[in-house]
């Protein structure tokens, strides 16, 4: 598990547990624009309450049984709190 602090523009942070620790390192995601879902109730995972859920796409990979995830990843120039329709 991951755990982000995600700032969706309200001046009040949200934590968001994620399990894409098998295919991303923390490091890698600093400083990316996530695409986030926000208006879920929270929910305690290890404890911890998440108030989110990161949005990303899996893909099969070819001749394989093996996995890679893909976060939706959005320009560092859109703000947060920037809303999707």
């Amino acid at each position: 598990m991951l755990q982000f602090t995600l700032d969706d523009g309200t001046g009040t942070d949200r934590t968001i547990l994620s399990g894409i620790h098998a295919f991303y390192e923390p490091e890698e995601l600093v400083g990316k624009t996530l695409i986030a879902i926000t208006n879920l109730p929270p929910r305690k995972m290890m404890g911890i309450e998440s108030c989110g859920m990161l949005l990303s796409a899996v893909n099969n990979l070819k001749d394989s049984e093996d996995e890679e995830l893909h976060l939706l990843m959005v320009d560092n120039h859109i703000p947060a709190g920037a809303k999707l329709y």
